[in-house]
């Protein structure tokens, strides 16, 4: 099992956590943590809250889907933030890998689902952190303030039980539904999942010159 899991604890061309930026920012978020585990958590609420999510950074783009320059910018969709995660827990020594599923999202905003042509998100990311012996499932898309707007349970992160989208919000409503799983990767399989965006969500891709100028908090905000 140790051979198996340094395929998960090497830097990439995505998880490019050997950079300056990328050690200073979790030796920082790890300075109060000891174990394993707690590192992996004081990770992953970094990653949910001080990372935006914004499903309008979706870019075809290899350098855009970088750790690095994630963490730069300090906004993302559901794929670039469980990149980030990973590439922060492999920093710190935690095998990571990435998973990905299609869901139903039913609290999407009016005008992404318009751009997209359906409620069906397709590789929807999260990371797989290696803690205790066991592979637990964390999902860090959505930040606290997008959740309160949403009326979406935040999802919390223990580093014991796998921390996925909930099946409905806090009202009783249909939330998220998992429809398929595709497995899980040692790197972001970047062709893969671009080639399936662009078949499935023409419309999005066509217009990404408006797509630039879209504040999906914003959206939130007024339609909730």
């Amino acid at each position: 099992m140790q051979e198996e899991l340094k395929q998960y604890l090497k830097p990439t061309f995505f998880l490019d956590y050997d950079t300056p930026a990328i050690a200073d920012f979790t030796n920082a978020v790890c300075a109060a943590s000891r174990t394993p585990t707690e590192k992996a958590i004081a990770l992953y609420y970094a990653v949910r809250d001080q990372v935006m999510y914004n499903p309008y950074d979706l870019r075809y783009s290899r350098t855009a889907m970088r750790a690095s320059t994630i963490l730069e910018k300090k906004s993302g969709y559901c794929v670039s933030k469980a990149v980030l995660l990973a590439a922060l827990g492999r920093q710190q020594s935690i095998p990571c890998r990435l998973g990905f599923a299609d869901v139903t999202n039913h609290l999407s905003t009016v005008k992404l689902r318009a751009m997209m042509g359906t409620d069906l998100f397709i590789y929807h990311g999260y990371t797989e952190m290696y803690l205790n012996d066991n592979w637990v499932k964390a999902t860090p898309a959505f930040n606290l303030a997008l959740c309160n707007r949403f009326n979406v349970k935040p999802l919390e992160f223990d580093g014991k039980e796998d921390s996925i989208f909930h099946e409905c919000n806090t009202l009783g409503q249909k939330h998220m539904e998992y429809v398929r799983d595709h497995g899980h990767f040692a790197d972001l399989p970047f062709e893969r999942i671009f080639a399936a965006y662009v078949k499935t969500y023409p419309n999005f891709f066509e217009r990404f010159g408006d797509i630039k100028r879209l504040d999906f908090a914003a959206e939130a905000s007024s339609e909730v």
